[in-house]
């Protein structure tokens, strides 16, 4: 099989998830499965990609990073199991796995009281390891905590006016007296903290943390609006210098926990993520991009995967096309993106329900259509 210049045609499948049907590893098996049913021999490369948030782990791990697992602090004070990824010294901490929605029971949420406890916990095992460059992927939170807990965590002592540590979650920042960071874990002026997220929202105000994202974890407008009172405070005791840097309101405000306290540096997720998982040398050898994630839409030209992805291809002279579950970009904006066509699952099923439910099989038949308009 060659492409319209004579050259062997060689695929890189690098996708994100489409949450709520298939992990990214899923998406990718699948394709693969779907581009082969028309070209049996094509050579198909896959990368399944993460912009920072839950996913993060699983795609390192597909990259060939070696998975671990440890006991931390669930966002509910209860224990879960979490796990990061380690390779040569560089590990991958996905914030989600210990402090995420998806660890909460259905249907409940804790908007004022979850920590990020057991993502410092998790940072600590990551060091434990032996890391020394540690990419700190933050999305997908349940917790507006502004990174206090994670900071306890690492050995920091944040009191009320008594001297008692403060209780979890946000809506107790309001009580914060006095933020001693001088037992925070020492090995962390030695490591590169690389704070990887798909946002660049401040702490607090209408763009920050609470007003954002505090509705999509429970938080209610009078809950909103204790928890943008309470992180402003938190701030003013820690120092306000970062509050309005970018990624400071990332994951409730765990990206101004990290800059504040603990040295991180802020990268967009999937610039950190194509460079950790190898995506440069994994372009150079395709001829055609598939990227693509559940939906497609305005959000994903703000720091998601696929524009990540396409705008590396565009860079490098790489022809891109997308699959998702829901297309919500006209083909103006694609093409400004990088990407030349979009394939939805809703084409061949509009029902969104059952689109989601049969993603799988749908996704295959997308990458056949892809195979015979780009590759017979």
């Amino acid at each position: 099989m060659t492409d319209g210049a004579g050259e062997a045609a060689r695929v890189l499948v690098a996708a994100d998830k489409f949450k709520g049907s298939l992990t990214a590893v899923q998406v990718a098996q699948r394709v693969t499965a779907g581009l082969r049913r028309v070209v049996p021999d094509l050579v198909v490369e896959t990368l399944p990609v993460a912009d920072g948030g839950d996913g993060t782990v699983a795609a390192a791990v597909a990259a060939g990073f070696e998975r671990h697992e440890v006991r931390v602090t669930g966002p509910l004070g209860e224990p879960v199991t979490a796990a990061y990824a380690l390779r040569d010294g560089t590990a991958v901490v996905e914030m989600a796995e210990a402090s995420g929605l998806q660890l909460l029971p259905e249907g409940v949420f804790a908007a004022l009281t979850a920590t990020t406890y057991g993502s410092g916990e998790l940072l600590r095992a990551a060091l434990d390891a032996g890391a020394r460059t540690i990419v700190f992927g933050v999305g997908g939170s349940a917790t507006t905590d502004g990174g206090a807990g994670m900071l306890a965590a690492l050995g920091a002592r944040i009191l009320d006016a008594d001297g008692n540590p403060v209780g979890p979650g946000g809506a107790a920042l309001a009580e914060v007296a006095t933020a001693d960071l001088s037992g925070l874990d020492p090995r962390f002026r030695e490591v590169d903290l690389v704070l990887a997220s798909d946002v660049d929202n401040p702490l607090t105000g209408p763009k920050g943390a609470p007003a954002v994202y505090g509705p999509q974890k429970g938080a209610d407008e009078d809950d909103v609006a204790t928890l943008d009172a309470a992180l402003a405070h938190f701030a003013s005791v820690l120092g306000p210098e970062l509050a309005e840097s970018p990624g400071a309101g990332a994951a409730g405000g765990i990206g101004y926990g990290a800059l504040v306290g603990l040295g991180a540096r802020f990268r967009p997720g999937i610039e950190v993520m194509l460079d950790v998982l190898g995506f440069a040398p994994a372009l150079e050898r395709a001829t055609l991009v598939i990227t693509g994630e559940g939906s497609l839409d305005q959000q994903t030209l703000h720091g998601k995967a696929p524009a990540g992805v396409a705008a590396a291809a565009r860079a490098a002279g790489k022809e891109v096309v997308a699959v998702c579950g829901r297309l919500a970009l006209p083909p103006e904006a694609l093409g400004a993106a990088g990407i030349r066509r979009a394939y939805p699952l809703g084409e061949l099923e509009p029902d969104p329900a059952r689109s989601m439910a049969n993603a799988g099989p749908l996704l295959e038949d997308v990458a056949a259509n892809i195979a015979r308009d780009f590759l017979s």
